[in-house]
Parts: structure tokens; sequence; C-alpha cells
């Protein structure tokens, strides 16, 4: 995605930019006020879906009519689910697995916006050319999107009807409510938006799981070990961080050596989760700590399982990655690991959250201005995080 978003996104970008310039001369965009059919993009970022739930929320304050489409890819299809925002007919899905698969689907997908006769399409991504692309090519008569003015942000051409200042240094929650607030701005401000955003504007969302839900995910956690039934705690462990962005990854052998500590107290259990790929890596790990009441869950829920998992469970202990996001839908703890990325940015919304963070004076080395890739080549800002100093704190707020 990366490579094509620089070799083929520069120049359709560059193209797409003299259309619009022409066009401009024709006939002048004409700007919505009050839109009727408002489309979202965010394609990859599927914790983003979470953190933008302020965004949706204020939407539908400010333009209660409206009816709301989300693009996204298909396998994130199911955090705007849980989100409950849009109506299922109106979520949209791009295949990811090869770029013949992307083309076609997004082809596809294009047809239906664009017979949809969409008012305002909002670019979620930051610096993503592909997402830009989209917006455009959407039919929408107004593009919201981030602008780079005179940062060093990638270049995605200059088509947007509604450019917005992206802000490196408020929360990502921010910037993203910030989007909705470029339609009812003056377009003589620049840059958009000129407005205070208050902390009370960004609000999570209310998760109602069943009983049954919940029942359910603690009788398949018996079948795989029927002593969680006597479990005093459960303790779910997330090594992973996808194989997009590695460095984010607390080293595995300090997953290891937190269990083993963990197991030392009655009672308690170690799950292990992630997705189907990383069961390997969690099998590896599970035979290090070589207890009976370790659990590797990878790969063997479904994403509303995985919430309902966070339901019947204490603690979550997790690298910077999307469960960070998702256990905040839930009572559930969580301790986090931030290094590479900054928390004052990408930092989990809500109480029940705690960040480990070493503030490393290279820290944080990956950025929307660098499409996540990093020189780093030992993630020592991670590594500076000890066990004893993950444990007490769990210990702490936990155990005693």
């Amino acid at each position: 995605m990366r490579f094509v978003d620089r070799r083929v996104g520069v120049p359709v970008c560059l193209i797409l930019s003299c259309v619009h310039g022409l066009r401009k001369i024709v006939n002048k965009p004409k700007l919505i006020k009050n839109p009727s059919r408002i489309l979202f993009i965010e394609l990859v970022e599927m914790g983003s879906i979470v953190l933008a739930y302020s965004l949706f929320k204020k939407t539908k304050e400010l333009f209660p009519d409206a009816e709301l489409f989300f693009l996204t890819f298909k396998e994130n299809r199911a955090a705007a689910d849980i989100l409950d925002v849009f109506p299922n007919k109106n979520v949209m899905t791009i295949a990811s697995s090869n770029f013949t698969r992307f083309l076609f689907s997004s082809l596809g997908v294009l047809w239906r916006l664009r017979r949809k006769k969409i008012d305002v399409s909002i670019d979620m991504g930051l610096f993503a050319r592909s997402t830009a692309i989209l917006s455009y090519l959407s039919g929408a008569k107004n593009r919201v999107g981030f602008f780079r003015y005179f940062h060093e942000g990638s270049y995605r051409g200059s088509y947007q009807t509604h450019k917005v200042a992206y802000n490196p240094y408020i929360h990502m929650s921010y910037n993203l409510l910030n989007l909705i607030y470029a339609i009812t701005s003056l377009l003589e401000d620049v840059p958009l938006s000129k407005k205070q955003i208050v902390e009370k504007d960004v609000v999570l969302p209310e998760l109602s799981l069943s009983k049954d839900a919940k029942e359910d995910i603690l009788a398949k956690l018996k079948q795989e070990n029927d002593g969680i039934a006597h479990a005093k705690k459960i303790i779910l462990l997330n090594p992973n961080a996808s194989d997009i962005i590695p460095i984010r990854r607390w080293p595995e052998d300090n997953y290891v050596e937190l269990a083993q500590l963990l197991l030392k107290h009655e009672g308690v259990y170690i799950v292990f989760t992630g997705v189907r790929s990383e069961r390997k890596m969690a099998d590896i790990i599970c035979n290090k700590i070589d207890s009976k009441r370790c659990i590797n869950f990878a790969g063997k829920t479904t994403f509303t399982e995985l919430l309902a998992l966070y339901n019947i469970s204490d603690v979550l202990v997790t690298n910077d990655s999307g469960p960070v996001h998702f256990s905040t839908l839930t009572d559930i703890k969580t301790f986090a690991f931030f290094g590479p990325e900054t928390p004052r940015l990408y930092g989990p919304l809500g109480d029940n959250c705690f960040v480990f963070y070493s503030d490393y004076a290279c820290s944080p080395c990956i950025s929307a201005f660098n499409h996540r890739k990093s020189a780093c080549n030992d993630n020592k800002c991670l590594k500076a995080i000890s066990v004893q100093e993950v444990y007490k704190k769990v210990q702490k707020d936990i155990l005693l």
C-alpha cells in the first residue's frame, strides 16, 4: 500500500488537481452548508474508528437529517458496525489482500457512491493519497480533508474544497473532530477550522453487550481450559502490534516474565489474544511460560467476541495497537506500551487506562509525516519499560 501510494498516488493526485483547477474556472464549486448525504473515509487505522466516535456524534448533532455513509477496508468493518452509527447498508468496504482486488473493489464502491450523490466526503486519513483520491472520485461536491500547508507532509493534491490543518500537537480525537467543523466554517478562514475544541466534546461510545454474549465467550474459554471457571482474575496479554509496525512491540521475553510473575498469584489465569496470523507467536510464548493456567486464545475470537472477552476479564496488557482503543469501550483495566508512537496523539481515551511511556528523545519516530516508517533498528524506548515496573503497577491496581 505504501509503494502504490507513492508510485501511483503522486501522479494521480497531480492529475486530479489539474482537473479540479480547470473545473473551477468553468464552474465554481458550490459550498453546501446543510448536506443531506455525508461520507466518511477511513481505510487503515482500525483503532482510529473508535477515536473518531466524537466526530460521528457531532456530525449527527450538527446535521440530524443527514444520511451517513462509511468507507473502510473489509477487515475493519466490524469496528464500524460496533459503534452503531451507520446503517448496515451504508457501510461500504474495499478488499485489500492484493492490488488487483483493491483496484476492482474500489471501482465497484465508487460506482455505488456516485449513484448515491454524496454531498460531502470527509477524508479521515492523514496523508494517505488513496483516501484523498477516493474522496474526489466519490463524486462528492464538497471534500473535507487534512492539508499539509507548509508542513513536510505527503503531497496529495489540492482538490479538497475544505482544507483542514492537521495539528501534530493535539490528540487525534481532537483532529478528527475538527473535520466536521470545516463544513460550518467560513472558507475565508485559512487554515480551517478556527474553533476551540473543548474536552467535553470528546466522548466514548456506550457499548452494550448481552448477557448471552458474555456467557458464550466464557463457555468458549472453558473449552480451551475448563479451569477458567475457577479463575479469580483473568488477565489478557496482547503481545502483538501487527506486522506493519513491528517496532511497537514490547519484547516477547518480557511478556513471558510478566506472565510468570502474575501466575504466582493464586487463581490468576493468563489469556493471550491476537489475530489468527499471530497464533504461532503466542504459542511460542505460552510454551515458554509452561503453565496450565495459560491459554492461547489468539485467532479464536471474532471482533464482537473479543469485546465480550474484555467484559469478563479484569486486566489487559497490550502493545500500542487497536485493542488499546477497543478496550476503552468496556470496563476492563488497560495497561498499554507506547514508544515509537506518542500517547499524546494516540493514547487511549477514558479513565480506565494506564500508559507506560519512557519519553525518549527520539520518540515518537513514526508519525503521519513519514507513513509510519522508522529508521529505528532497536526499540530501546520500549525495552526501557521493565517487567518489574509493569508487574508492580498491575499488582497494585488489581491483585492487592
